[in-house]
């Protein structure tokens, strides 16, 4: 699949664009400021996840001024957790510091919403940590509400539940 340069999608001076191999360096330099911690084995991971599939390219980057400032890495899944419907998880989004309060992240989810739209996915789902409160205002300004699905968590580490 031809790699498109620039997908046309604009949020005042943002330009959104398919995810490069080329990114990951700032992926993870953005990632390491946001989470306060550098998580290179994992973005490299995911970033190459993103760029092996075929046909669906649901990762995006945005630039402002021809700097990268922002990103968001996403998957279709067809039928996983007993759904029956495809959906898509937002396993990431980011936007350098600098560039937060510009419409980065926005323009980022309006071409994914896009993308997907013409997939014909219907859903998007992600989590996100109950303190962060900013991210939590984010979405919902984003149109984002409560899932209807309970995650779960089982402490691996904890004594086991005897029956």
């Amino acid at each position: 699949m031809e790699e498109r340069e620039e997908t046309g999608e604009r949020g005042g001076d943002v330009v959104v664009r398919d995810l490069r191999p080329d990114d990951l360096k700032a992926i993870v330099a953005i990632d390491a400021r946001l989470v306060g911690r550098r998580r290179d084995d994992y973005l490299k991971l995911k970033v190459g996840e993103s760029l092996r599939e075929t046909g669906i390219r649901a990762s995006l980057a945005a630039e402002i001024g021809g700097c990268f400032c922002g990103f968001l890495l996403a998957r279709v899944y067809y039928g996983e957790f007993g759904t029956i419907e495809p959906v898509t998880v937002l396993e990431t989004i980011g936007v350098h510091p600098e560039f937060q309060g510009r419409g980065v992240g926005a323009a980022l989810l309006r071409q994914l919403r896009l993308n997907l739209s013409a997939l014909r996915v219907p859903r998007l789902r992600t989590e996100v940590a109950w303190e962060d409160q900013d991210l939590i205002r984010f979405f919902h300004h984003e149109g984002f509400r409560p899932s209807a699905r309970l995650c779960l968590d089982l402490d691996l580490t904890g004594p086991r539940r005897e029956e």
